[in-house]
Formats: structure tokens, sequence, C-alpha cells
């Protein structure tokens, strides 16, 4: 299963790299053909040592520095907002630069905030058990790091990064009942930094619009939209599409799936989506042999879970089932750091599933040979 799970992963990226180098030819005209695409395999080389490199780690080890990781991951969100050393672009403040790359600090809390949780919840059921007064503390990361990203701002990432915690604590068994509380706290406490401003409140008045009158829909959800549709069944083939050519924007990172309807069409689409969900069994089915509700299967699950739940949100958007929000597609989309974290989490997804079966396969061996060390 570690196997095809791997394999899928690479179709992924192989639609990705086509696609990037695609939707790039008119993505910006101080750019040339192959620039996008240059970069995105340079990061993608990176991300493939990386993942290389977290497929190795020994899962007691993530356990451990779980505390180290997210103290380091407070303090490159707090550089991000110090100026002069985080890159403020379009009015948001999200990026560090060195060395001619680009890393988005945020997108890191996708790997950490898993981890956290489920060092948390493991340690607060071994230690005290399902109490509610064990509650500050795992709000602790919530409290801590949610704000930080939210006045960047990136209200996107603040709600997914929110959501992958909440998932490793569901995974990890903390009772429901206990999930209203931590609502009641957290949810009035973040309502001052989530008040929307002007241009988010136009995305949700556009989003309306769509469904009322595609004529009065935003530029970027109409484009889109007649993308998919001109794609017809099997699309107008690999690079012939039209809206890439400057009228869809964002058509190489967040809009690529719509420039994949309309050059590989319905069929091209839904492939993608069957692949996707092929993609969350395989992964779902090589974590079997780990225990339930331990660190290492519920860091599998929910780096699984938000892959596959990002990918779902991402489609939305394009199809206009949702308000429009940056949420690159993983694996597809042109974009640095979403690149990186995509793929290590695939890398720790195979080497936490890799870990219990080895150590099954161990096991097995060793009583196989007290068997065969019987008298006879």
């Amino acid at each position: 299963m570690r196997s095809l799970f791997g394999g899928l992963t690479c179709i992924l990226v192989a639609v990705g790299i086509q696609m990037v180098h695609s939707a790039s030819l008119s993505s910006g005209s101080n750019h040339s053909d192959v620039s996008f695409l240059s970069r995105h395999l340079s990061y993608l080389a990176l991300a493939g040592c990386c993942a290389w490199f977290a497929a190795r780690i020994p899962p007691g080890l993530l356990e451990q520095n779980a505390r180290l990781l997210f103290w380091a991951f407070v303090a490159i969100l707090v550089c991000v907002l110090i100026p002069g050393i985080g890159t403020r672009v379009n009015g948001a403040q999200r990026w560090l630069r060195f060395a001619g790359l680009s890393l988005q600090p945020s997108e890191l809390g996708r790997i950490v905030m898993p981890i956290v949780g489920a060092a948390l919840i493991c340690e607060t059921r071994r230690s005290t058990g399902f109490r509610l007064a064990a509650l500050p503390v795992l709000l602790l990361p919530v409290i801590v790091c949610l704000p930080l990203v939210a006045v960047e701002p990136d209200l996107g990432a603040t709600v997914f990064l929110g959501m992958g915690y909440v998932i490793a604590l569901f995974l990890g068994g903390w009772p429901v009942r206990y999930f209203a509380a931590a609502a009641a706290i957290v949810i009035p406490a973040g309502m001052s930094l989530l008040i929307l401003r002007p241009y988010q409140m136009q995305r949700i008045t556009g989003f309306i619009a769509a469904w009322q009158d595609l004529s009065r829909a935003p530029w970027q959800i109409r484009q889109s939209l007649l993308s998919l549709g001109s794609g017809g069944l099997d699309g107008v083939g690999i690079g012939n599409g039209w809206q890439k050519l400057s009228y869809l924007p964002e058509a190489n990172t967040d809009f690529v799936f719509a420039v994949i309807g309309e050059e590989l069409g319905l069929v091209g689409t839904v492939t993608i989506c069957c692949v996707w969900w092929t993609l969350y069994l395989t992964g779902r089915a090589s974590l079997q042999c780990l225990p339930r509700r331990s660190f290492r299967w519920i860091v599998g699950n929910t780096l699984l879970l938000q892959l596959v739940i990002q990918a779902m949100a991402n489609v939305a958007v394009v199809t206009a089932m949702v308000p429009p929000k940056g949420v690159p597609h993983p694996f597809i989309s042109y974009g640095g750091t979403n690149l990186l974290v995509s793929v290590v989490s695939v890398g720790l997804i195979i080497g936490l599933s890799r870990s219990a079966c080895d150590l099954d396969d161990t096991a097995v061996s060793e009583q196989a040979g007290e068997v065969r060390s019987l008298p006879v």
C-alpha cells in the first residue's frame, strides 16, 4: 500500500509539473515561459530531499521534540511580523525571503500543529486523563499561533491550521463535549481578529452574486467557470487553453484546477478527483498497522486528512461552491512552501506507517525464530 500511495503522489506531482508549465505561459509578462517551471522544479527537488529525510525520522523523536517544534514555529511567525524581516506583498505580510527563495511560515503549521496536538493529547491521556482541567494546556497552541497568523492577515490559513489541530485532538479521543467548552473560549476571543475586511466581504457578496447572476459575479469566479465549461468532455488539449492567457487570474496557483478542466475536460478533472480518493484510501490502509489513537496514528491520519481536505477546498473554490479564498491545490499548484509541506507530509506518512509495519515484521520474525528453536 505504501508503494501505491507514493505512486499516486507521483502522479499528482507529474500533473502539477505539466499544468504549472502550461498555466504559466502567460502568468506574468516579465517572466519567460520556463521561469515558473524551473522554480517549481527547484522547490520540488528540495521537497523531495526533505521528504526523504522526514520519512526516516524516528516517530519517538518527533513526539519528544514537539514542544521545541512548536516554539520554533512561534518564533518564525513572530519574525514574519517584524518590519524589515517579513516581506509585505499586496498588503499582507506573510513571507520570509532569503537566498532567492520565499517561505510562507504559516504553511509550516500544517506539519507542526498536528505533531503538537498529537503529542499533547497523548501526554494528557497518559497523565491526567481526559479532564476539563487539561483544556488550557491543549488550547495553548491555538491561543498562541492562530492570532499571529490572523494578523498577517491570512484568514484562510488561520481557519485551516485551527481545523488541523482540532482533527488531531478529535482523532486522539478528546471528548466531544469538551470541544464545545473550547469553542466557547476560543471563538469569542478570536472574533476581534477575524472581523471581515472589505475585500473579504466582497468575496462573500461576489460568491452569492455568482449564483444569482453569472454576469454579476467577480471576474475570477466567472473566468474559472468559463474555463471549466469550455473544456467540455475531453478538453481542448494540453497547452491549448485560452483562459490562462491573462484572462484567468492565478491560473498557475489557486485556479490551476480550472486550467485542468479546460485543457483536459471533464475526464481530466474527474480523474484527478479519483486519484485523490484512491490516495486517501491507500493512505488510510497504510496506517492501519499503527496502534489506534497512538501518536503515530494521530499524526499520520491528520496529515492525510489535511491534504485531502485542502484539495477538496480548492476544487470547491474553483467551481464556486464556496467563497473564493487563496487555497492552492496540493502537489499541482505552483508555490514553493505549499509544495514543500505537501511532499514532506507524504514523507512523514510513509515513514510513520513503515516504522510500525517494520516493527510488526520484526516481531513476527522473532516469534517464528522462537518456534523453530523449540526442542522437538
